[in-house]
């Protein structure tokens, strides 16, 4: 996992820029939303490409996953593998209920000039202090908070996996998040530090992009509570995107802060 620790730190800095600067898209995809059974699992890919969902780029690492479970505690992946273009794992659905299956990445990015040198770096605030020079000049620090996330369900949907934790962007269900149909409206409210975020651009792509020749985007904005609706077009699976940056970043001395939201669901037919 280690291994690929630096391509993390380049990527979470590309996905929190506006939407449409960059190409690279991190996702997970479960092998199905809603199941039943006496003893249910899924198997989750996490990986981060250019077409969705096709691995072609680099495995998001598998220490930034979390999974919660129905009752609110974290449950873990299993039998989980990294390869050269994507992680896999599996998630033991133990209860009913619904789960949130989420990668979560947070740090600084720093530029600055040092003996007549641009250079760039990214860590954890601890770090910040030792890793850029004294002599230092025009130094730039911002933070970043990063979620991408799915969601599955063990019989009947429940809420106590979905409540937002206060910290970034996060999306608050209004419709079933597993119960997602072709045709008809669904609506979600993205909060900010707890709150809801107004005014911000949120877009739907289908997935197999690789077999068109535009994203065919479907755009919504939030309203002054924060929520947005969709109707899905067709069935499959779709990524839901969302990024804002403001100037309140609670680490020293960083005075920008970049936050981005991203989840795969999926639209059934109806």
């Amino acid at each position: 996992m280690m291994k690929h620790s630096w391509k993390w730190g380049v990527l979470a800095l590309a996905l929190a820029l506006p939407m449409g600067a960059q190409a690279h898209k991190m996702w997970l995809v479960p092998s199905a939303t809603n199941v039943s059974g006496a003893d249910p699992w899924v198997t989750v890919d996490a990986a981060v490409s250019n077409d969705l969902f096709y691995p072609d780029h680099m495995p998001v690492a598998l220490d930034r996953v979390a999974i919660t479970a129905p009752d609110g505690q974290t449950a873990k992946a299993e039998n989980a593998v990294t390869g050269q273009y994507r992680s896999v794992f599996d998630v033991h659905l133990t209860q009913p209920g619904t789960y949130k299956i989420a990668a979560v990445n947070g740090g600084l990015f720093a530029s600055y000039e040092a003996d007549g040198q641009k250079k760039r770096w990214r860590g954890d605030a601890a770090e910040l202090a030792k890793a850029i020079p004294a002599h230092a000049k025009n130094v730039e620090v911002s933070e970043s908070i990063n979620r991408v996330e799915t969601f599955v369900t063990n019989g009947k949907p429940s809420d106590g996996a979905l409540k937002p934790g206060g910290k970034g962007l996060e999306l608050v269900p209004v419709t079933r998040v597993t119960d997602l149909a072709a045709g008809e409206a669904a609506t979600f409210q993205l909060l900010r530090d707890g709150k809801p975020a107004p005014g911000l651009k949120v877009m739907a792509i289908a997935g197999e992009t690789r077999y068109r020749n535009a994203q065919e985007e479907i755009d919504a904005t939030t309203d002054k509570d924060g929520k947005f609706s969709f109707t899905w077009p067709h069935a499959g699976m779709y990524w839901v995107s969302a990024s804002t940056q403001d100037d309140k970043s609670s680490i020293k001395p960083a005075k920008l802060r970049r936050l981005s939201y991203a989840a795969t669901l999926e639209v059934l037919p109806q």
